[in-house]
């Protein structure tokens, strides 16, 4: 018995030597989650690289425009002595639109001098002073090739759009510019710091380019509002550019629900209808936004709508769905320079 207890006393070693390594690895495996669980929370992770990108862009656009408000200013206080370098002859005018076709010249814009301007011949000299702003818009245009348009609305209702389109179809000449949104946003009311803000709001453009997303600012003279600069850009050009290509099935969307644009499959399995980019062919009266049969607090599925209030009411950054014929999941991003979303909608295979 001595010599058994003695010959086996370096295996009892070896094997305590062995359960002391083993030990810690099967307190490591034991705390896991199941595969599955576990491969549903690295989702939670949501890369920030697509909002990231998206607003690289835009941030960009945030300095161009504050360069032409700045050139704007210097004509506006700078007109007395800036007459006589006045391209009188650039544009003409008949009934308060400029004749320029958008095939005349892809350097001219499409001016306008509304119906309901307090006066005309004050507006025109306007005009003219700011026929500068042309090769600006231009400049800006060809620089960024995301842009749908480069504008400004003054308060005695000048419009000046770049490039030029068909202004005496599409624009009505009673309107009143500044009850516009891409107009009031910018004012003094709206935007009291004075600098550029972007419209988290898409609507329809005026101007016939579909659905719109814009960044305004202000230009002020002697301490007044006198115009207000605005950027656009399309939503189908925001999607195409930063999401078609992307794998996954994305949406985004604004704080309130509204969905701003996404891919068709993301948005039909929240039970939405098809996203057509809307372009009137009629005048626009009014600011249009983006009809409320798209946002998703409204949606007929109940668990779209309690994905909605974790997301966007509780700050959530995911929503995992029960019903057997909803999307698996569904993860969010929000971005910083806008009110909007990103959202991520795993669907089943």
């Amino acid at each position: 018995m001595l010599k058994w207890k003695i010959y086996n006393f370096p295996i009892s070693l070896s094997l305590m030597k062995s359960i002391f390594w083993i030990f810690p690895l099967l307190i490591v495996l034991f705390s896991c989650e199941p595969a599955a669980n576990n491969s549903r929370n690295s989702e939670l992770v949501f890369d920030r690289s697509i909002v990231q990108e998206i607003e690289s862009e835009l941030t960009n656009l945030n300095g161009e425009i504050i360069l032409l408000k700045d050139h704007f200013e210097f004509l506006l206080e700078n007109r007395d002595s800036l007459q006589r370098y006045v391209e009188v002859d650039k544009y003409d005018f008949v009934g308060g639109y400029s004749t320029n076709s958008p095939q005349d010249s892809r350097k001219l814009s499409s001016v306008v001098i509304l119906n309901t301007t307090p006066d005309y011949d004050s507006a025109m000299q306007h005009v003219l002073i700011t026929n500068g702003m042309d090769s600006l818009f231009y400049q800006t245009f060809e620089k960024h090739s995301m842009l749908a348009q480069v504008y400004y609305n003054s308060v005695d209702q000048v419009s000046r759009v770049f490039p030029a389109y068909d202004s005496k179809t599409l624009l009505d000449p009673g309107i009143d510019l500044t009850r516009f949104n891409f107009f009031y946003e910018g004012d003094f009311k709206h935007n009291p710091e004075r600098g550029p803000v972007w419209i988290p709001e898409v609507y329809v453009d005026p101007a016939g380019r579909g659905w719109i997303l814009s960044l305004v600012h202000p230009v002020v003279e002697q301490g007044e509002l006198y115009a207000v600069l605005g950027i656009d850009i399309t939503v189908d050009e925001l999607i195409t550019r930063f999401l078609k290509n992307k794998e996954g099935d994305f949406l985004i969307v604004n704080s309130k629900g509204d969905i701003v644009g996404g891919n068709g499959k993301a948005i039909e399995a929240l039970s939405f209808p098809p996203l057509l980019n809307h372009v009137y062919k009629e005048t626009i009266l009014a600011d249009n936004f983006r009809i409320s049969d798209f946002n998703l607090f409204n949606s007929k599925n109940n668990e779209v709508r309690e994905m909605a209030k974790a997301i966007l009411l509780n700050r959530k950054s995911h929503f995992f769905f029960k019903d057997e014929f909803s999307p698996i999941a569904a993860y969010a991003v929000p971005f910083t320079l806008l009110d909007w979303y990103l959202i991520e909608v795993k669907l089943k295979s």
